[in-house]
């Protein structure tokens, strides 16, 4: 026990505490008599107005220029290479025109492999990688990014395209699907940048998107099986289950080693050039161009020995030329236009992901801003003109990407290098390409799987958050085990979940003054906080209290003061709660449910003779509660700050 010595108390020190409580006074009048806030219609007609007139500023500045002038600030925003273009140099073109041959070595067996996972002829692939990359060449914003078809999307498609039209009986009819499931994508994605809906894409979190890319890679990793084994009998399913029964089933019949052998050994050079390329950083093309020379040495191979009359299965004819028109066969007439506009959103939002994704990751690297809207523009009448051109769903490819910068690319030039290469390829070299093995394709895919996979990522999510654990393996597991639009499904209704509970439970925190301070801090994280006899400061930790959360917070603050109030949390006997007061900091609004929940809460508490008080209230709260009368239930304690709501009330004798 301490002893204490009481000290006398002279007019000066009561002149001292009279002025506290007049300037605690005047500042309490200045919550209370605050201004009305504005209401959700003035806020709507102000923003409105704000738009106007932002319109009208834009509109009079351009009616000042020339039609050639007026014409021109239209393209510079429509067309960023006209802006950045004027100021590019022949040492950029260098280092883009290398770049563009490095991804361009990466892109052409990618894009075949890619296609053959959509269930679609070569060609289409290749297609895709000319097209998409010049359209976004003229309109993107990113500087790094590669387009081109990207594996996750290519399995997309064809798991949910194949449940309206069998491509094994239907090609043409499958095909045309493809072509108007990437026509509504494309009309979707610049809707989100048009109408600036850029938030859509964020129901994806990313937690989600690493439990999806992963399960995805797993289940394409799986499909490869078929053309890494030679097998001609195969699931069209995606599950982890079918996929590896449809396995055992092909090893009890007779197979030919000699796929296995062939796609086997290119794998491991692969991944080791892979491996190297990432011990030497100089040696960085070696894993770029691995996949290529694994394409030409195999089809030699294969053309010598005549390993394709042996069982060696071949990609066989690949279809040359430009891209041909695919308007004739949009065909809107087709009675599954309705679920195509579905998959086409579905792959509209996760195509959006993965590209917005990367290129801001490479953005933050080079040190400049991406612009959302603008990106998801350019991504979608990428797709749009490329539904017209025989191209399917092209974006944002993390690989290519990641070897477009190692490359030292400066700027979109190097999509046009790589576009223009491919299209060579196509007019020039696709007979070369009949005798390419299609295990060879199968080991370039598995190639570029393992960089789907991030383990690290997974755990730090697992060590940060627990609920954005659940949604990452939520994804993970859908996908691995029912389908890829189930693993979707599955994340995104675990982050609503998730929001909902936080919504609905939102956790309270009782303060503490820290000594020497005049802050009042939570006792559980700072245990040195000190908490004042007979008063109960309580904060909640939410921005709306509403219908869904109130009567939770009722109750728990109504426990706490009944029951924890009496003792602490050793058992030793504390001075009953007098006065309970709510630091509503952190709450931005409140319904009539909540303000119902507070009017129990003060009816209960003066039952039990304890009274209650308000501090640092915000300006809709505030208001509300002046309005439903509650601030004059209480008796006016309404205070700005904690400590003066402790000091007015202790000065009162609560």
């Amino acid at each position: 026990m301490t002893s204490s010595v009481v000290e006398p108390c002279t007019f000066e020190d009561m002149q001292v505490d009279l002025e506290k409580n007049v300037q605690q006074d005047v500042r309490s009048q200045w919550v209370l008599n605050a201004p009305e806030p504005p209401s959700p219609w003035h806020v709507a007609l102000d923003s409105f107005r704000k738009t106007v007139s932002n319109y009208r500023e834009k509109t009079s500045s351009l009616s000042d220029q020339s039609c050639g002038t007026l014409l021109l600030s239209v393209l510079h925003v429509v067309f960023p290479i006209l802006v950045w273009g004027r100021s590019y140099t022949v040492a950029k073109f260098r280092k883009d025109f290398l770049a563009g041959l490095t991804i361009a070595s990466l892109c052409i067996p990618q894009s075949i492999g890619y296609a053959t996972l959509a269930n679609l002829a070569p060609q289409y692939g290749l297609y895709t990688s000319v097209v998409p990359p010049l359209i976004y060449a003229v309109m993107g914003t990113s500087r790094e990014i590669a387009i081109g078809p990207v594996a996750v999307v290519s399995l997309l498609l064809s798991s949910m395209v194949q449940k309206l039209v069998d491509p094994s009986t239907d090609p043409i009819g499958y095909t045309k699907l493809i072509f108007l499931a990437t026509l509504f994508a494309g009309i979707f994605q610049t809707s989100f940048g048009l109408f600036r809906l850029g938030f859509l894409v964020d129901f994806l979190s990313h937690a989600a998107i690493v439990g999806f890319v992963a399960g995805a890679a797993i289940v394409i990793g799986l499909q490869q099986l078929k053309g890494l084994f030679g097998i001609t009998h195969f699931t069209t399913k995606t599950d982890i289950i079918s996929v590896l029964k449809a396995v055992w089933e092909a090893f009890h019949n007779p197979w030919n080693p000699h796929n296995f052998i062939l796609g086997g050994s290119f794998l491991v050079f692969i991944l080791t050039t892979r491996f190297v390329g990432k011990r030497k950083k100089k040696l960085f093309w070696l894993a770029s161009i691995a996949p290529l020379v694994s394409v030409i040495l195999s089809t030699l191979v294969v053309f010598l020995t005549r390993a394709d009359k042996n069982g060696v299965k071949i990609v066989k004819h690949v279809k040359g030329g430009l891209n041909p028109s695919s308007i004739n066969q949009l065909d809107f007439n087709s009675p599954h236009v309705v679920d195509v506009a579905k998959i086409g959103l579905i792959v509209a939002v996760v195509a959006l992901t993965e590209s917005v994704a990367v290129g801001r990751s490479f953005a933050s690297i080079k040190g400049y801003q991406l612009d959302g809207n603008k990106e998801m523009m350019s991504i979608g009448f990428t797709n749009i003109i490329g539904s017209l051109t025989s191209c399917y769903v092209a974006t944002g490819s993390f690989s290519r990407t990641a070897v477009n910068y190692a490359a030292g690319c400066e700027s979109l030039i190097s999509n046009i290098v790589m576009a223009i290469t491919v299209m060579i390829s196509l007019q020039f070299l696709t007979n070369l390409l009949y005798y390419t093995p299609i295990a060879i394709i199968a080991s370039v895919i598995l190639s570029a799987l393992p960089g789907l996979i991030d383990i690290n990522e997974a755990y730090k999510i697992w060590k940060v958050d627990k609920l954005d654990f659940l949604a990452c393996a939520g994804a993970f597991f859908g996908v691995l085990f029912a389908s890829v639009e189930i693993g979707l499904l599955v994340a995104v209704v675990i982050s609503f979940a998730k929001i909902i509970v936080i919504s609905i439970r939102p956790s309270t925190e009782t303060l503490g003054k820290l000594p020497g301070t005049d802050l009042f801090c939570d006792v559980d994280q700072y245990p040195m906080a000190i908490q004042i006899p007979g008063v109960m400061i309580i904060r909640m930790k939410s921005a709306l209290l509403c219908f869904a959360n109130a009567n939770f917070v009722k109750e728990r603050i109504i426990k706490w003061v009944t029951q924890k109030g009496l003792e602490d949390d050793k058992g030793n006997s504390k001075s009953t709660i007098q006065l309970v007061i709510l630091d509503t900091s952190n709450l931005v609004n409140i319904d009539t449910s909540g303000i119902a929940s507070m009017e129990e809460l003060y009816k209960c508490l003066s039952t039990h003779g304890k009274q209650l008080a308000i501090a640092n209230p915000r300006w809709q709260v505030i208001h509300k509660l002046k309005v439903s009368n509650f601030v004059s239930k209480i008796g006016g304690r309404v205070y700005l700050t904690v400590e003066e709501a402790v000091a007015s009330c202790k000065s009162n004798h609560f």
